[in-house]
């Protein structure tokens, strides 16, 4: 589709318009994926990313064995700090809500990630606005365009495609014990997660939902982090989920090493939904924005995780590979929103490969490997 509507300028002209009506379309005509990249909130630009050719996108990770923040995440902080500090005031200093309003907020949603919190704001200098901005408490709003299923035939696996711009990726993937549980996850917004699996055998990935409305609540990767480090079933999430606030639509999938699974779609406006669905892309049951669903193909995708998922000669490496494979995998980097990594959750052997064609990072709680890679995106 996105391909017709970057060709349908020339064809509307072989038509044989006059000159003029001609030289209007190349004045007026904007497609729909630039006229929705211009509304689309994002997180920001990450320093130190290398100028590409066009189409062209590299990918910088990083594995990170730190059990308790300490001077890794600090340098993290130091280097992150002036790019999420002039996200976080886009909208003016007075559209984020102050600390002790962030604090309270906190305590009475998350108070086992308090003194985390704490010990993070201490890390950053100890000033108000790190604080405000670590608390994740009504921050700007930020899409991402994702498609996830959670396999349960035999050994259960989570998998998830996330498609984002590479310059916006932290790229980090931790290792942390912050308490009773080991937490292996994909770090966002310096202590959220985007995705994860915890020793207890519970996974979860994110995606963003399809509305546009922003309100009252956290930011997911927060919460995401906040469920591995306090559950350790699908039922326990759920019950998580169902009280904390969550400030943008935002779609959850979920899987326990027992093969439970859930759909949880969350956001303002409306209750949490719980359903027993093993697959989600990026709209919440009905297209709400339906130009940005078209755009990023999200019920196309939606119907190819659940076909595969019905499928019964379709097995569980094959299930994996096709996210490898169009239309899960999205390679048209130049709109901003390709396909960054696939990562395939364990929950049973607390095991995680990041894949990409030709080559896959694995990690586990059993031979965890800090180290860098660069990955290259390329169109096809």
């Amino acid at each position: 589709m996105e391909h017709d509507l970057r060709r349908l300028p020339e064809w509307v002209k072989s038509l044989g318009l006059p000159p003029e009506a001609a030289a209007a379309i190349d004045r007026w005509w904007q497609p729909v994926w630039d006229v929705l990249r211009d509304e689309l909130g994002l997180l920001p630009e990450q320093p130190g990313r290398p100028a590409l050719p066009p189409g062209v996108e590299q990918l910088e990770l990083e594995a990170v064995d730190e059990p308790e923040p300490g001077a890794a995440w600090q340098a993290r902080f130091e280097t992150m700090w002036p790019a999420y500090r002039a996200w976080y005031l886009r909208d003016g200093d007075a559209a984020r809500p102050s600390y002790p309003v962030a604090r309270r907020a906190l305590r009475e949603h998350m108070p086992e990630l308090v003194p985390m919190w704490e010990r993070l704001v201490e890390l950053a200098g100890g000033g108000d606005l790190a604080a405000r901005t670590l608390s994740l408490y009504r921050p700007p709003g930020f899409v991402v365009g994702c498609s996830q299923g959670a396999w349960t035939r035999g050994e259960p696996v989570l998998v998830r495609n996330y498609d984002y711009p590479a310059s916006r990726l932290e790229g980090v993937i931790c290792l942390t014990r912050w308490g009773e549980r080991r937490v292996i996850g994909m770090s966002d917004c310096l202590w959220g997660l985007l995705d994860g699996v915890n020793d207890a055998g519970l996974a979860i990935s994110l995606t963003f939902g399809g509305r546009r409305e922003v309100g009252d609540g956290f930011a997911i990767p927060l919460v995401v982090r906040y469920v591995l480090e306090t559950c350790d079933t699908v039922a326990e999430a759920q019950a998580a989920l169902a009280r904390i606030p969550v400030h943008a639509a935002q779609n959850l999938t979920l899987l326990d090493r027992t093969g439970a699974y859930l759909t949880a779609y969350v956001g303002p406006g409306r209750p949490p939904q719980f359903h027993a669905l093993a697959a989600t892309t990026n709209h919440q049951g009905e297209i709400d924005w339906p130009e940005y669903a078209a755009a990023i193909r999200s019920e196309e995708r939606e119907r190819c995780v659940l076909d595969l998922l019905g499928d019964e000669a379709v097995d569980r490496e094959r299930f994996v590979a096709s996210f490898l494979e169009p239309p899960l995998r999205n390679t048209e980097y130049e709109k901003g929103f390709g396909t960054l990594y696939t990562a395939a959750y364990e929950p049973r052997a607390g095991r995680v490969s990041y894949r990409w064609p030709g080559e896959t990072w694995e990690q586990s709680f059993d031979r965890f490997e800090p180290g860098e890679r660069t990955v290259a995106l390329r169109p096809s």
